[in-house]
């Protein structure tokens, strides 16, 4: 008789639809019958999939507003995390980019972390995020990440395997923690055919083409730097997206720039389908939206560094650091022309100058070899290769008996 696996997932919080949600939907699909962990859940914020689940909260679940302001509450995240006994549990999979994998775990377990990042704000991006605050509150601020910091590598402990989402990601798990990982790339959303704008509804502004980035309006995201450059250059750009720092960027674009807010699925198609290319400024850990505009044919404008470098098909070669470096292993090679233009500075002469280099050679940008690139990051082939990682580390974990197999096999959802 198959013994049954019981499985738990664990999810760092659950407030909005983002790129992590959309990989935690997939494993959800695959786990359908798992108990789902995580520090708060702000109700119908997500996909049918997860809000389906048998999803457990921590007590900061209790704190009235907390689905507002539960950054705030950084200092009590391990505490929170940790009071998630999973001792009962033989197979836990963690979401994770903050503190998910730091539950506490039966020490024969099967703990395998999808790791986003090592803590943004602990480990490289302290500054990003809290530069702008005063001094006393700085200074209290880096107590509490030195202490966080001690807290994860703590925690990497109970971590059995790490997946990263990218080979940046994969180097920045080996500095930091001194773990190997396995790169499985996320899901991408590209189950839609290539429209052209001819079939599209026409959209111009000021009855001129656009540029268009999809953004939340956050300092490390540098929608700043792409507006001082269209302000500069004067050409139209339009901006998806929200954030704490609308006013502010707002209050520094030109006529030349629209805002619209975050839209729906239909209308952002139009304005992707649409768009001239999009324009990527920001480093990312791995990078979902320059994937989703490729998919729709959309060549990408982007700041040479973190997963773009894995995800974009360059005009030109990379420049000498970034070969140094070998990311160019990382570089799809089978696609017949260029998919982006790269900047290697985030500055706006070296922005302004690579929408020179994409105007001036606009017709080698084919947008079915976008598209190619897209659809090789498409969902089911993470659902495959993921499903696939875990059965092959279930077999290695397991005493290898069939009953111990067979389960998993059946816990899985095809």
């Amino acid at each position: 008789m198959d013994k049954t696996i019981k499985i738990a997932i664990v999810h760092d919080w659950l407030t909005g639809m983002r790129g992590g949600e959309k990989c935690l939907e997939v494993l959800c699909e695959l786990f359908p019958s798992a108990d789902l962990f995580t520090l708060l859940h702000k109700k119908n914020s997500v996909s049918k999939t997860i809000e389906n689940m048998k999803i457990k909260t921590s007590f900061l679940q209790n704190i009235p507003g907390i689905t507002k302001s539960y950054r705030n509450f950084l200092p009590l995240f391990p505490i929170a995390i940790e009071k998630f006994d999973l001792r009962g549990y033989d197979l836990i999979l963690s979401s994770s980019h903050a503190v998910a994998k730091g539950v506490r775990i039966n020490s024969k377990a099967l703990h395998i972390s999808y790791c986003y990042t090592p803590a943004r704000y602990a480990w490289q991006f302290f500054d990003d995020y809290f530069s702008k605050e005063n001094f006393i509150k700085k200074f209290f601020i880096s107590l509490v990440i030195k202490n966080l910091k001690k807290w994860d590598l703590k925690s990497n402990e109970k971590v059995t395997e790490f997946i990263a989402i990218s080979h940046y990601i994969k180097n920045r798990i080996k500095k930091y923690y001194n773990r190997n990982s396995t790169v499985i790339y996320p899901p991408v959303d590209t189950d839609f055919p290539l429209a052209s704008a001819k079939d599209s509804q026409q959209i111009k502004i000021n009855d001129k083409p656009y540029y268009l980035m999809v953004s939340a309006l956050v300092p490390y995201k540098r929608v700043d730097l792409a507006i001082k450059a269209f302000n500069e250059n004067k050409k139209q750009l339009v901006i998806i997206g929200s954030g704490n720092e609308f006013n502010k960027l707002k209050s520094m674009a030109r006529d030349n720039i629209k805002f619209l807010g975050w839209l729906g699925d239909e209308t952002l198609r139009e304005y992707y389908t649409n768009a001239r290319a999009l324009i990527f400024p920001g480093e990312e850990d791995f990078g979902i939206v320059p994937l989703e505009a490729q998919a729709y044919g959309k060549p990408v404008i982007a700041y040479a560094s973190g997963g773009a470098l894995e995800t974009i098909i360059p005009f030109e070669e990379l420049d000498d650091a970034r070969k140094k470096e070998n990311i160019t292993n990382y570089i799809p090679k089978d696609i017949h022309g260029p998919t982006g233009v790269f900047f290697y500075s985030q500055t706006v002469p070296q922005l302004n100058k690579a929408i020179e280099t994409f105007e001036a050679n606009i017709k080698q940008f084919k947008p079915e070899n976008a598209r190619e690139n897209a659809l090789k990051f498409n969902r089911s082939r993470f659902k495959t290769e993921i499903k696939n990682f875990i059965e092959e580390k279930w077999l290695e974990h397991s005493t290898g008996t069939s009953a111990k197999i067979g389960g998993l096999q059946n816990t899985v959802k095809k």
